[in-house]
């Protein structure tokens, strides 16, 4: 395999493909469209079903029911798309089939602009849809990286019967990186005990999200919180950057993340002691490493793109041991290096 230049919407789509992707369902939205119209100039050819729904919603639906049958599947899309699928996102969470999202955000709220944020955090690791539930949300940070996420999140979604998200903002999705992708494989096709493929010769199987008695769905609640402790002991995911020898510690994820990063290599180059911690699972958020590390640096720094939303669980993980401060560019806004090596200073002085 050699490196090759790609555009982050193209490379998800084709690590998807090389993923075992069989069927596709989205609608066109700006950061994400190109990666819907990659995937409607190669599934036809590979005999594989791409279709461009009439909406958001439909989409999802058409996720959903293509899930229940069995198929490796994915929609796409970016923030106000991605809230119009909340609805079912959570029956798909209650039926417990396995389904890929990618999140390429854009400013907001409400239809905000075409500008790359971090503003969907809440609303993807907090659930979304109603109900007691998490999906998997892996957060990239290169190009590379969104490649590599994609093609593992097919094998994270089956092993847990789950949704697992993408979430990438829209640098990651227009920026052009040199990028090595995974090889195409074969799936495994074996029946797995629960998809409906007609009831030939075994028992009739039903996916649901309805359970009209209170004890019924709370059974399904207990497993799905099991299942959620399954996913928090073993997905947890992160990145740590000179921070062996830190003092103080920078948080930040994607995009923000390679800004902080430059700025903590300027703050070394001045002497101050700084690292930068990047949380790759947002949900499972590493709450446990940002306790450890709350312990043995004198503050942290959180940068986003957002008001300050993974601020909410750095603190969380924190729990008041050191002081917290944060720096975040909203609306479609990028942060520069030279906007957060002055917070760093400010967090040291």
């Amino acid at each position: 395999m050699t490196r090759e230049l790609w555009k982050g919407n193209e490379a998800i789509a084709e690590s998807a493909l090389r993923a075992g992707l069989e069927a596709y369902f989205g609608y066109p939205i700006t950061p994400q469209t190109e990666l819907l119209e990659y995937l409607a100039r190669k599934m036809p050819e590979m005999k594989r079903v791409f279709i461009q729904a009439e909406s958001e919603v439909a989409a999802i639906n058409m996720v959903y029911g293509a899930a229940a049958g069995g198929a490796r599947v994915m929609s796409s899309s970016s923030s106000p798309g991605v809230s119009l699928m909340q609805e079912g996102l959570s029956y798909i969470a209650a039926s417990e089939v396995p389904v890929v999202l990618v999140d390429i955000m854009r400013g907001g709220p409400g239809l905000g602009n075409i500008a790359p944020t971090q503003a969907d955090y809440f609303q993807l690791t907090k659930g979304g849809g109603h109900g007691d539930y998490h999906p998997i949300v892996l957060a990239p940070a290169t190009v590379q990286e969104a490649a590599d996420l994609t093609y593992e999140a097919f094998d994270l979604a089956e092993k847990y019967r789950c949704i697992v998200i993408v979430a990438a903002d829209g640098n990651i999705g227009q920026m052009m990186e040199p990028a090595e992708l995974p090889a195409p494989r074969q799936i495994d096709k074996r029946d797995r005990g629960w998809e409906l493929t007609g009831a030939v010769g075994r028992e009739r199987r039903i996916i649901t999200s309805l359970y009209m008695q209170p004890e019924d769905l709370e059974q399904v609640n207990v497993r799905l919180q099991g299942k959620q402790k399954q996913i928090e002991q073993n997905e947890v995911r992160y990145q740590e950057y000179l921070l062996d020898d830190a003092e103080y510690a920078v948080i930040a994820f994607g995009t923000a993340a390679r800004v902080a990063l430059t700025a903590v290599k300027w703050a070394r180059a001045k002497g101050i002691r700084v690292g930068l911690f990047r949380p790759i699972s947002l949900f499972p958020f590493p709450y446990a490493r940002v306790a450890e590390l709350s312990k043995k640096v004198r503050a942290l720094l959180v940068v986003e793109m957002n008001a300050g939303q993974m601020l909410e669980d750095v603190r969380l993980a924190a729990r008041d041991a050191l002081p917290i401060s944060f720096f975040g560019k909203m609306g479609g806004t990028v942060p520069f290096p030279d906007d957060v090596l002055p917070e760093i200073e400010k967090m040291v002085g």
